[in-house]
């Protein structure tokens, strides 16, 4: 759908695609409204703020403002999102089978805060994405990297059969969370961060079963505040999607 001003559409979040207990993913919202503002074109990427959670099962309210687009519940605003002008800077490529073998570190395998999340939870396999950050070995350029092979579930397509940006934009997302996970002396926080700004571009399509490397680094902080940056690689390192996210760390 292409953005037009005034136009106002329902949006219902699915509860399988939830992110935190009882709301949605943020990649994947983030991706559904970027996806209302390109119409399926990958011109420009979209910087996209959630500013509440999103509610599952629920109908929202999505309205385009100009070149914006908000979602609404009420006379609440939860998220909005508008295309920018900027070039995102994606981590380096790792190879899928580093990417796959980095898996065996992801550090959820052993007490995951949010086990339930479409993106990286501890779903069952076509179920959600299951993509496990890990941390790689000897990366080529010396940064901490965290990656996952991404194994594209058959389930995840449209009704034309096409994975749509949503799932892209799921798969950006909660690998630059998990790139924060080193910087903690003690490996976990209280309560987890919580996705406050994503700014994503797809550049090509994901096919379903296809192999990709999910790739994400830390990329700084400021008090609560955690930055990172993300992308999805072919097996042969065409970068298909990249992504630049900014974290919530909850008052402890």
């Amino acid at each position: 759908m292409t953005a037009a001003a005034g136009l106002q559409t329902v949006l219902t979040v699915p509860k399988r695609f939830r992110g935190p207990e009882g709301t949605a993913n943020g990649g994947w919202i983030a991706g559904t409204l970027a996806g209302t503002l390109t119409g399926g074109g990958h011109d420009s990427p979209v910087e996209v703020t959630l500013r509440r959670p999103v509610p599952l099962e629920t109908a929202l309210s999505a309205e385009h403002v100009g070149n914006a687009v908000v979602l609404s519940q009420g006379d609440g605003h939860l998220v909005e999102a508008i295309p920018v002008a900027e070039t995102l800077t994606p981590p380096p490529f790792v190879r899928f089978t580093d990417a796959a073998r980095a898996e065996a570190g992801f550090p959820g395998r052993n007490g995951h805060a949010i086990a339930g999340c479409f993106a990286c939870g501890l779903r069952e396999p076509g179920d959600g994405l299951r993509i496990f950050p890990g941390p790689v070995e000897d990366p080529a350029d010396g940064a901490e990297l965290v990656a996952a092979g991404w194994r594209v579930p058959f389930n995840v397509t449209d009704e034309q059969g096409v994975v749509p940006d949503s799932i892209v934009w799921a798969a950006l997302d909660c690998a630059t969370g998990w790139a924060h996970y080193r910087s903690f002396p003690d490996r976990r926080p209280i309560q987890p961060p919580l996705l406050g700004r994503l700014t994503g571009q797809v550049f090509r399509r994901v096919y379903p079963m296809g192999r990709y490397s999910v790739v994400a680094r830390a990329e700084g902080r400021d008090g609560r505040k955690l930055f990172g940056t993300s992308a999805v690689y072919e097996v042969d390192g065409t970068l298909v999607a990249a992504a630049k996210a900014t974290w919530i760390l909850p008052r402890q």
